[in-house]
């Protein structure tokens, strides 16, 4: 008969007092390889898991298709799952991310070594399994009141794009394309790719 192995769950948030420094904070995530490491404006550190196998294959579509509308022009900078201090005090990280070229200009050969301190002009959010429905789009709320132009919740679950914009409503896309607009006009993201990476091989 073998033995049931019983691993404690470690905590998905912590506060530190006295509260780490952005210095330290970036510290920390840097430190925690296998794991995402966020920071909320009121302090709390939150631990989110790796991506698992099809979440992760499905947000290297979004990544190579975003990078592609990039080459396509080749203005501003494309990121992963990067860290952003943002100025509500907050430190998130997107699956994917788009800054214009004025902006992106500005940033320092030292400031790109590190977490950059500014907010992303478009952002997308994968959600995955690991993953609450509602505290993403709490997060994609907050990308919002921080700058983001334009937020896209990609739900590979039930096939769709919450489409979020400061001042309006949250817009629900059923297509198998998403449109960019604003910052990411003329981006066109395939959403068919996109779900085939959830989809077994033949």
């Amino acid at each position: 008969m073998s033995a049931i192995l019983e691993i404690p769950a470690l905590p998905r948030s912590l506060v530190l007092d006295p509260p780490l420094t952005d210095e330290e904070f970036e510290k920390l995530c840097l430190a925690s390889e296998n794991a995402q490491v966020e920071r909320t404006k009121e302090g709390w550190i939150e631990v989110e898991p790796p991506s698992a196998g099809f979440a992760s294959d499905a947000n290297s579509e979004i990544i190579y298709q975003l990078r592609a509308w990039w080459h396509s022009h080749k203005g501003g900078r494309v990121f992963d799952s990067s860290g952003f201090f943002l100025p509500d005090g907050s430190m998130l990280s997107p699956d994917a991310a788009y800054i214009r070229k004025g902006k992106s200009r500005q940033i320092t050969k030292e400031e790109g070594q590190h977490f950059l301190h500014l907010c992303p002009d478009f952002i997308v959010e994968l959600l995955s399994p690991s993953d609450s429905l509602a505290k993403t789009k709490a997060k994609l709320e907050a990308w919002i009141k921080n700058g983001v132009e334009l937020g896209w919740l990609v739900d590979c679950y039930r096939k769709q794009v919450l489409v979020y914009e400061p001042g309006k409503a949250v817009r629900v896309e059923t297509g198998n394309v998403v449109e960019g607009i604003g910052p990411v006009e003329g981006f066109r993201l395939d959403l068919l790719e996109v779900w085939a990476s959830f989809q077994l091989e033949e």
